[in-house]
């Protein structure tokens, strides 16, 4: 187990690393893998970025995240200007089919829901909120169904897993139930974990995957 000091001084760096992040003023705690974010930042996407980093760092098992969004007066907007840019940004992406994701924004908070047939159409959808200026947070509701009815291979998935350099050496075993994929197990950080809950995704007839992973740093 990494000390606190140490862990703290890691992600303290790893955020200042950030070309976005390297004026913010973002205060970092840590106990026992548990890192705590405090601060202020003027935008959704740096609130991310923070969150984004600390998890690339060793040792860092959980994020209680503090951090608050103050947009400035230049920068307010209503809820109405916020829903325009969104829809904006859903028409310029490709990955988004069109009319197939309702918005909803209250108080600068987006919920979005409807059903696509593929995650990463899912997570296109979640990157294009958040770049909008006035988000405050985002709530993903959309709903996957694919249309592909084949059977989920167990097999394709662990082979796909194997061929990844990041998680091939890795303790995952592969659950499957109808359309739904549960990855159990251990892996070494958290960028693992969600890079074996992203290629498990990417398998022909997934509608959901329930990514049981933990994180163990002194295997």
């Amino acid at each position: 187990m990494i000390d606190n000091e140490e862990l703290q001084k890691s992600v303290l760096e790893a955020i200042k690393w950030e070309p976005l992040l390297n004026a913010a003023e973002i205060g970092v705690t840590a106990k026992d893998g548990i890192v705590t974010l405090t601060g202020t930042v003027d935008s959704y996407r740096k609130k991310l970025q923070a969150e984004d980093a600390t998890k690339k760092v060793v040792g860092v098992r959980a994020i209680v995240e503090k951090i608050e969004i103050n947009f400035g007066d230049s920068n307010k907007k209503d809820d109405a200007e916020i829903a325009t840019e969104i829809l904006g940004a859903f028409k310029w992406n490709w990955d988004i089919p069109n009319d197939r994701v309702k918005v909803k924004v209250e108080n600068g908070w987006i919920t979005l829901e409807g059903e696509l047939e593929w995650n990463y159409q899912k997570e296109g959808a979640r990157k294009a909120v958040n770049n909008v200026v006035g988000v405050k947070g985002v709530i993903n509701n959309i709903n996957i169904k694919s249309q592909t009815h084949n059977e989920i291979q167990k097999e394709d998935i662990k082979n796909a897993l194997m061929r990844n350099w990041s998680v091939n050496d890795q303790d995952i075993e592969v659950v499957v139930s109808d359309n739904r994929v549960i990855l159990k197990g251990t892996v070494s950080s958290w960028y693992q974990r969600d890079e074996a809950g992203r290629i498990a995704w990417n398998a022909p007839g997934v509608w959901a995957v329930d990514n049981e992973l933990l994180i163990e740093f002194d295997k």
